[in-house]
């Protein structure tokens, strides 16, 4: 295993490879202010996502978009549209990301009014 960290510079010139030729405003932001957080981010990713994963890159970044659509990053849709033009996803299976991710958001009220629909069948006239 490499211990080395790389630089911020080198993060940021990887991402703007893998994400179309952008990269995110957060990281480009905390380059000028935390360099050591763009680093960290870096580091963190290849904890989550690493090269020898079970998950290829496109399902990582559909996966990833899911997430930052449900809840409402919006850094993270674009970076992750972004990474997703540069890998090929085509807009079909990015739709069916929003419908999972929609689906999801509304499963997570449903199943959160359990306690709700007892009351009323048992409290409620």
């Amino acid at each position: 295993m490499n211990n080395q960290q790389p630089t911020p510079e080198q993060v940021m010139k990887r991402m703007e490879k893998m994400m179309n030729g952008v990269v995110p405003r957060t990281v480009q932001n905390a380059a000028k202010v935390m360099p050591e957080m763009v680093v960290r981010q870096a580091v963190d990713r290849a904890f989550a996502m690493p090269p020898e994963g079970a998950l290829d890159e496109p399902t990582r970044t559909m996966i990833y978009l899911g997430i930052a659509l449900a809840t409402g990053s919006q850094g993270c849709i674009e970076a992750m549209l972004n990474k997703a033009r540069a890998e090929g996803i085509g807009k079909e299976k990015l739709l069916e990301v929003y419908k999972i991710a929609r689906f999801a958001e509304a499963s997570r009220v449903f199943a959160g009014a359990a306690d709700m629909f007892a009351k009323l069948e048992t409290e409620w006239e």
